[in-house]
């Protein structure tokens, strides 16, 4: 396989004191569903915004498909990437259907109008997504795990080989959860695309993707975790597959808790305790 996303020594900070991100280097290959974990402020929302060309690093280079994402037009990079963040509230009285329709517009002929493959491929992506029942409803009027699953529909529906998502699990219930990355896993294994995205439950990343990209947002000491103000931000992180990623020394050193760890088949599932968790001392000694 070859490597669709490639990171090459990527930095970037938001203020020349407080770099976010350094030295980064990264080859996810095609097809692979990666991972994103790290405490807060460890940069995993700014490197899926670098991803999708938000944000320019200041050092360092990114390639897209092997070509430098400078060198992509809006219009072209939006045929290559397409990315769900954080949920968000509309601005604008959309419903449901032309909210995931817009998502269409990159492929759209030069009369600017929408086709009848463009419709039945939104109509896919809501069935997908199980959100067809109110393609009609707007989107303002929607709960906050309706409105995450149609902003999943709408990335879907861009139909692009690379999917970028902050959180997509946030907002939903447990049941919705697991069908989003039943659904993810489907939409890697059937349709060959590539798939990043950023995640606090480990356990859900554990079984369902590939790899995992580690962040820790400084050198702190084991067991410390967060940003020590002593330390120096030098954007430390691990990657791998997600066994040799997500082991309990490296959660509890990056995340600073203690965490219970016992398997489900050949993955680790990892329970943190904090220091009034029941049996947490008796759990940890096991």
């Amino acid at each position: 396989m070859t490597a669709c996303v490639q990171l090459h020594e990527v930095a970037f900070a938001y203020r020349p004191d407080l770099p976010v991100l350094k030295g980064i280097s990264l080859a996810v290959e095609t097809g692979v569903f990666l991972a994103v974990i790290g405490p807060n402020g460890a940069g995993k929302s700014t490197l899926i915004r670098l991803l999708a060309g938000l944000l320019r690093p200041q050092s360092g280079t990114i390639c897209i498909e092997g070509a430098d994402i400078r060198s992509y037009g809006q219009r072209q990079l939006a045929t290559k990437v397409a990315l769900v963040q954080q949920e968000f509230i509309p601005a604008f009285g959309f419903s449901v259907s032309e909210t995931v329709l817009m998502a269409r517009t990159p492929h759209f002929s030069q009369s600017g109008f929408e086709r009848q493959e463009d419709r039945r491929i939104v109509a896919d992506a809501l069935a997908m997504t199980d959100t067809a029942a109110f393609a009609s409803r707007p989107l303002a009027d929607l709960s906050g795990g309706e409105r995450q699953r149609v902003f999943i529909a709408r990335a879907l529906a861009q139909d692009t080989p690379i999917l970028l998502l902050d959180e997509p699990t946030s907002f939903l219930d447990l049941k919705h959860q697991v069908a989003m990355y039943d659904l993810l896993k489907s939409v890697q294994r059937e349709r060959g695309r590539t798939i990043i995205a950023i995640t606090h439950d480990i356990n859900l990343a554990a079984q369902y993707c590939d790899q995992a990209l580690l962040l820790q947002p400084c050198s702190a000491a084991p067991g410390t975790g967060g940003t020590d103000p002593s330390c120096e931000p030098v954007g430390q992180y691990r990657t791998g597959t997600t066994s040799e990623v997500l082991s309990r020394e490296a959660i509890e050193n990056v995340f600073g808790v203690r965490v219970f760890l016992t398997r489900v088949g050949i993955e680790n599932v990892l329970l943190p305790l904090g220091k009034m968790a029941k049996d947490a001392d008796r759990a940890v000694s096991r």
